[in-house]
């Protein structure tokens, strides 16, 4: 079969009644901000760290909302505290509290 330069995606389906969703209700408590995020992707398109690695955002703000944990803490390794989606937020989340935040909650995961 030839390659198109693209792959599909398996479809996952995101069970909420399994995952424990406390830490992920911790930190929304704790960064209300979170609240007002729109997905606009700004974070995720002036990231330095996702401009040389897979690193996204907007994914790890998801795994989070959805209880994914193991995969969000491993993706915040990647991030490099540099500040530049903070700078462009149109809601001005404060986005290097939220990952310290998250680093510290998922630390068990």
């Amino acid at each position: 079969m030839p390659q198109f330069g693209f792959s599909i995606s398996q479809p996952r389906a995101v069970n909420l009644d399994t995952n424990d969703l406390v830490p992920a209700e911790k930190i929304l408590h704790d960064m209300p901000e979170l609240q007002t995020c729109i997905a606009c992707g700004s974070c995720t398109a002036t990231c330095t760290a996702g401009n040389l690695t897979s690193f996204n955002f907007r994914k790890v703000h998801t795994l989070v909302r959805r209880g994914e944990y193991r995969e969000a803490y491993e993706q915040m390794d990647k991030c490099m505290l540099c500040g530049k989606c903070r700078l462009v937020c149109p809601r001005g989340i404060n986005t290097r509290a939220v990952v310290m935040k998250i680093k510290r909650e998922l630390g068990d995961y």
